[in-house]
């Protein structure tokens, strides 16, 4: 795939794992819990690489809207799709409209979400929140979607090790391990380097 027909993730470090960032006209689920930086980079992937808003909204569900989001607290799933538009689109997050309206709305919003990024080349990014929804239910959301990234945190000791785990992406070769990243003031950072063992 073309570097052209990339749009960056907002990550220096995921855009290099994934060869120029994700490839435009796809749904990707990122996945993990509340703590594991999902909404940070929600973020960095809304405002790009300046730290502003880019075209495109984002539609928040779970929580009090920041500056220049979509307040869609008690909206229908079903007026989201009209309300979608630009490029970088975030739904923060699928794993409410699932508890809320079930899992066939929810599959429906993912398929709705798709047929809107393939139309204008966009990218819509979706947050579940891991460990509170049926297995079966995940499977069916990430069969649905384009591309799967998960989340991990673990505790070693005295030190917490996260990692990004890159399970699924359209139309690319993927990354053969996880991707280490830190939470910082700004946000997500990944590792850019590989250790020679």
């Amino acid at each position: 795939m073309d570097r052209a027909n990339r749009r960056t993730t907002g990550l220096v470090g995921l855009d290099l794992a994934l060869d120029g960032g994700f490839p435009k006209g796809t749904t990707i689920i990122a996945a993990g819990t509340a703590i594991n930086g999902l909404d940070l980079f929600a973020g960095q992937f809304w405002k790009g690489e300046g730290g502003t808003p880019e075209e495109g909204c984002y539609l928040m569900l779970d929580a009090e809207p920041g500056e220049g989001m979509t307040d869609l607290r008690g909206v229908d799933p079903g007026q989201f799709p009209g309300l979608m538009h630009g490029q970088k689109v975030v739904v923060d997050s699928l794993s409410t409209v699932i508890l809320a309206y079930g899992i066939e709305e929810a599959l429906g919003l993912v398929r709705k979400a798709s047929a809107f990024a393939v139309e204008h080349e966009a990218n819509v990014l979706f947050l579940l929140y891991a460990g509170i929804h049926a297995p079966e239910d995940e499977i069916r959301i990430f069969r649905t979607a384009d591309g799967i990234l998960d989340l991990k945190q673990t505790i070693e000791g005295s030190e917490v090790e996260r990692k990004m785990g890159i399970f699924k992406m359209k139309g690319l070769d993927l990354p053969r391990q996880l991707v280490p990243y830190n939470i910082t003031a700004e946000g997500l950072e990944l590792s850019t380097t590989k250790r020679v063992v």
